[in-house]
């Protein structure tokens, strides 16, 4: 293996053990703390310098690539203001010279490869600078897209926003990325960033727990068809040491009857701790011993395996393309 290979199967290797822990800290306390996610930056940091340096990059890449590092750091570190500068802060201000620094380099990059756009370098007539200048710039699309997701509460989980930032600067191109049979992704003409292949992969993975569910309540002793495939059972008693959401509620009838309801879909927004109480209280003034809830599974827990397709063959639009004749 040269260099190249080498710093790949590095990040493949990190990106692995980083979404493992990653995953199991999501999985136990549905928090994954910013010191993890600043921790494991600089491995990711100083895997992407190192190509830099094995692709004989000028200093605006390299300050360029600062600037992708620094538009992702918001989500962790938040932005430098002002009125912090003045009064002396110092990791305000040397955020804000990291600022000026990546901007610095997008506007050498520009000035120098403005005219030879993206689509000179997807068809291969940028020269080997503007290609990888221009390859740097794109990182700033997923972690863009990510934000937003997470803005309009498409992506729920913040943790899940910054893993996929932080998978933009560990593998900022595909050719990052050493896929083992990589035929489909070479001749596809069209390739999602590696972190929105990583989130639609992860995606697919979810599509499967559906029919673990069914299987499980079908062998305990089945439900609802609206419950089964993404509900189960369980104890009134664990409901509020669980991460999951509460179903099944107490309705008063007109006839002031009172019934048990349960609940198709979950709250789009997770109850507080004392109104869960409550509820719970209700259900056992009522003598409801066990109730339906829907497990609140981070997304975590889908992207970590989901770094295994993106290595054996890449982007799901690599795969999908050919058959659909595209």
């Amino acid at each position: 293996m040269d260099s190249a290979d080498i710093i790949a199967w590095t990040r493949v290797s990190v990106l692995i053990l980083a979404f493992g822990l990653a995953a199991w800290m999501d999985h136990r306390e549905r928090r994954v703390p910013n010191d993890f996610w600043i921790t494991w930056s600089k491995p990711a940091v100083f895997l992407w310098t190192l190509d830099l340096m094995v692709q004989s990059a000028e200093w605006y890449h390299y300050s360029t690539a600062a600037a992708m590092v620094a538009y992702a750091s918001i989500a962790v570190i938040g932005r430098p203001t002002i009125h912090d500068v003045l009064a002396g802060k110092s990791m305000d201000i040397i955020v804000s010279v990291w600022y000026v620094f990546g901007l610095a380099g997008i506007i050498q990059g520009a000035m120098l490869h403005g005219s030879e756009g993206p689509m000179e370098v997807i068809v291969g007539n940028a020269s080997a600078d503007a290609t990888l200048w221009w390859t740097i710039m794109a990182v700033a699309l997923p972690i863009f897209l990510v934000d937003m997701a997470w803005r309009m509460r498409l992506i729920h989980g913040g943790a899940d926003c910054k893993a996929l930032m932080w998978v933009s600067i560990m593998i900022p191109s595909w050719s990052a990325v050493p896929v083992v049979w990589p035929e489909s992704l070479e001749a596809s003409t069209i390739a999602m960033p590696p972190a929105i292949a990583l989130l639609v992969w992860g995606g697919f993975a979810f599509l499967v727990l559906p029919f673990i569910m069914v299987a499980k309540n079908l062998k305990e002793g089945g439900g609802s068809l609206k419950l089964i495939w993404h509900a189960e059972r369980m104890p009134l008693s664990k409901v509020a040491t669980s991460h999951v959401w509460l179903l099944t509620t107490i309705a008063e009838m007109p006839d002031g009857t009172k019934k048990i309801i349960h609940r198709t879909r979950a709250p789009s927004k997770s109850p507080s701790k004392e109104k869960l109480a409550q509820s719970i209280a209700i259900l056992e003034e009522n003598s409801v011993e066990t109730v339906w809830v829907t497990r609140k599974f981070p997304l975590l827990v889908f992207l970590w395996p989901a770094v295994l397709p993106l290595v054996l063959i890449g982007g799901p639009m690599a795969l999908f393309m050919p058959m659909l004749g595209l």
